[in-house]
């Protein structure tokens, strides 16, 4: 498994780094305790102020991640926004980073529109994209039979890489005139072994109906796993979405500490 952060943030060349906008922090709690300090009453005198609900939002239509999410245990709520997804050529000869990028623009395009709202509160907009590549080919969804059971020639016997990107926009508007948003984004890869396959085992496979919305023109968590042999890395990550990895790092942000 490979993951790769980037921020907006210029990096040197060929250094990881991590994407981390400035997301808001609560500091009412040390502010409490001074202004305590000051008055001759001891911090436990003074009511503690918890962190304000935040509200998840999904910024995808995918039942697969919508799944994910819930699997997780989050609580959430879905709103997509037209975004497009058209790859400029330096993108398309990139697809780990093809994936962070439209993640960005779909997780964006929520945050556009919920700023220009009457919003309060705190809202954790998460944004994905999932790419299928061999040797840096991207494979989208398949236009129909013949071009799905190409994909599955290439894909038959091969490892290819499965690239997920992922956007949290992080949003804190309790006053109009008070507004905190920041981002991060990383990119998380597994790889994907296939058995050998014959043309009567892609025809029935095909004729499952499964292929036509999914990427590289199989689903690993429907009758498509039994095309493949082996997977390195998280199987969430295939699915569309590594939520384990989110819930791992971010169990305050996501409510599941």
């Amino acid at each position: 498994m490979t993951t790769t952060e980037t921020t907006a943030e210029e990096a040197p060349t060929g250094q990881a780094i991590e994407a981390d906008g400035a997301l808001p922090r609560d500091d009412t709690g040390a502010a409490a305790a001074g202004a305590a300090a000051g008055d001759g009453c001891s911090p436990s005198d003074q009511p503690e102020e918890s962190m304000p609900e935040i509200s998840v939002i999904l910024a995808s239509s995918s039942p697969r991640r919508r799944e994910l999410l819930e699997k997780a245990g989050v609580k959430f709520t879905v709103r997509v926004s037209d975004v497009d997804e058209t790859l400029e050529p330096d993108l398309a000869a990139n697809p780990p980073q093809a994936a962070q990028k439209l993640a960005e623009r779909k997780a964006g395009a929520v945050v556009q529109e919920l700023l220009a709202e009457d919003l309060d509160g705190m809202y954790l907009v998460i944004g994905a994209d999932t790419m299928v590549a061999l040797n840096g080919e991207i494979f989208g969804k398949p236009a129909g039979f013949s071009h799905a059971k190409g994909m599955l020639r290439k894909l038959s016997g091969n490892t290819h890489q499965v690239h997920t990107g992922v956007a949290l926009w992080m949003v804190s508007a309790f006053k109009s005139e008070d507004v905190t948003v920041g981002f991060r984004s990383f990119v998380d890869t597994s790889e994907v072994t296939f058995h050998e396959l014959t043309d009567p085992q892609i025809d029935d496979y095909l004729a499952k109906g499964e292929s036509y919305d999914k990427a590289g023109a199989y689903a690993v968590q429907g009758e498509g796993r039994a095309l493949v042999k082996q997977v390195d890395g998280y199987l969430d990550t295939v699915i569309g979405l590594p939520a384990e990895r989110l819930a791992a790092e971010f169990p305050e942000i996501l409510g599941l500490a």
